[in-house]
C-alpha cells in the first residue's frame, strides 16, 4: 500500500479480509463531476485493428472527436495524419495509396507520413506551394492493434507503452476485442473494478460470492484482489473453461487482480493455489465523441494453454460465446448509467464503495477538464509541416 501525500485521500487496506476499508467522511465534497473530465491525450491509444489498416489502402479512425486518417503504405509501415485535405478539407481517408503516399481523393495532392505536401499536380511551376501540410501523429503497431499518440509530439518516444509478454509467448493464445460503448470511459473501470456487480453475470456465471482480499491505490492507479468463491447455480460452459475449473471440471476459487494503472486497465485470474494466471486481460478505453460520452473498448485476453494440445482451440468457440455475453450485459449495464447522467445532467449516484471512490480521484486527477469548444471551431494546433 503506498500512502497518499498529505492534502489527498486514500484507503489503507488493512482491515479484515473481505471487508472493505471504511471511507474518510466529508471527502471528495466538491470535486469536478468525473464525467466531465476527458482523457488526459498524452499517452498511446489503441485507434484500430492491425488487420482491419490494410496494405495500401486506408482507415477512417477517431480520438475524442479527432478524426485521423490511417493508412498502409506499400512498405508495409502505417501513418496517421489528419483526416482532412489542406485544400478543401475533404477526409483523407477517403484518399488513394500511391506506394507510401496518401493522395486525396478529390484534387489529387499528395501527401507523405510526416504530413507534408509531396506533390500538387496541376500546380505551375514558379507559383508558391502552401506553407502547411497537415498534422501527423506518432503512430505505432503492436499486439494486433494500431496506437497513435494524440497529445504532444515531443512527448510520445518517452511515454509509457503497454507491455505484454504473454501476447506473443508460445504458452498462450490472445483472444481480441472490439467494440463501441456509448458511455463515457470512466464507467468502464468503475465496471471491471467493481466485482460486486456479479448478480448482473448470474445467468451466465451462476452465483458467485466475491471477496475483497484488500487493495491498494496511489495517485495513477488503484488495485483490488478478490476471491471469487462459487457458490452453486448453473454457468456457461466457457466460464467454467476460462476459470479455475479449467479443462478439469473441478469447481475451485479464483483469485482475480483488477487494476487501474492510468488510463489502462488489466485483470488477472489465478487460481486459488496456483502460480501463473487463468487467463490475464489488458484494456483500453478510447473516447471517440468530443464530449466523450462514447468510447470504443478494446481489449486483449491472453489464454494460458493447458497441457494437453488442441483444446483450447476446440474450447475457443465457447469460451469467446462467453466472453461476449458478459460484455453484452456490462455494456448494457454502463450505457443506461450514462443514459442516467444525460437525462440529469449530472452525477445523482451515491457510491459506497471506497476503492471506486479511489479509481474516481484516479481519474479525474489524472485527466484533463472537457474542453467545450468543438473540435471544429478549436483553434489550430501549432506550425504544421511545410511542403
Amino acid at each position: 500500500m503506498t500512502d497518499a501525500p498529505t492534502g489527498t485521500d486514500r484507503h489503507r487496506s488493512d482491515q479484515p479480509a473481505g471487508y472493505p476499508p471504511q471511507p474518510v467522511t466529508g471527502h471528495r465534497e466538491h470535486t469536478a463531476d468525473l464525467r466531465r473530465i476527458g482523457i488526459d491525450r498524452d499517452h498511446w491509444y489503441p485507434v484500430a485493428l492491425s488487420r482491419n489498416v490494410r496494405r495500401e489502402r486506408t482507415f477512417a479512425a477517431v480520438f475524442a472527436g479527432e478524426r485521423i486518417a490511417l493508412y498502409r503504405g506499400r512498405s508495409g509501415t502505417v501513418h496517421a495524419l489528419e483526416d482532412r485535405c489542406a485544400h478543401r478539407q475533404v477526409p483523407l481517408s477517403m484518399g488513394v495509396v500511391e506506394g507510401d503516399v496518401l493522395r486525396c481523393c478529390y484534387h489529387a495532392w499528395a501527401y507523405r507520413g510526416d504530413g507534408r505536401i509531396s506533390q500538387i499536380p496541376y500546380l505551375p511551376k514558379g507559383c508558391e506551394r502552401p506553407p502547411r501540410g497537415v498534422r501527423p501523429y506518432p503512430v505505432r503497431e503492436a499486439y494486433g492493434l494500431v496506437f497513435v499518440f494524440p497529445g504532444e509530439p515531443e512527448k510520445a518516444e518517452a511515454a509509457p507503452f503497454p507491455v505484454l509478454p504473454e501476447f506473443a509467448a508460445p504458452s498462450h493464445r490472445t483472444m481480441t476485442f472490439s467494440r463501441t460503448v456509448r458511455c463515457h470511459y470512466s464507467f468502464m473501470h468503475e465496471n471491471l473494478l467493481d466485482m460486486n456487480h456479479q448478480f448482473l453475470h448470474r445467468g451466465v456465471l451462476g452465483r458467485i460470492r466475491p471477496e475483497l482480499l484488500g487493495y491498494e491505490s496511489g495517485p495513477r492507479f488503484v488495485e483490488a484482489r478478490y476471491l471469487f468463491v462459487p457458490a452453486g447455480g448453473r454457468k456457461d460452459r466457457g466460464a467454467g473453461l476460462l476459470s479455475a475449473e479449467g479443462f478439469g471440471g473441478k469447481e475451485r476459487p479464483d483469485v482475480v487482480t483488477i487494476r487501474t494503472e492510468y488510463p489502462y486497465q488489466t485483470l488477472r485470474d489465478v487460481p486459488e493455489g496456483a502460480e501463473l494466471p487463468a487467463f490475464s486481460l489488458w484494456a483500453a478505453y478510447v473516447p471517440k465523441d468530443a464530449q466523450q460520452r462514447t468510447c470504443h473498448a478494446f481489449g486483449l485476453l491472453m489464454i494460458a494453454k493447458p497441457p494437453v494440445p488442441g483444446v483450447l482451440n476446440l474450447a475457443w468457440p465457447l469460451i469467446r460465446r462467453f466472453t461476449e455475453r458478459v460484455f453484452a450485459q456490462d455494456r448494457m449495464a454502463v450505457e443506461a448509467e450514462q443514459r442516467a447522467w444525460d437525462e440529469q445532467g449530472e452525477d445523482r449516484n451515491h457510491e459506497v464503495f471506497p476503492l471506486i471512490l479511489d479509481v474516481r480521484e484516479v481519474l479525474r486527477s489524472n485527466g484533463v477538464p472537457m474542453d467545450p469548444v468543438a473540435p471544429q471551431t478549436r483553434p489550430r494546433p501549432g506550425p504544421r509541416p511545410g511542403p
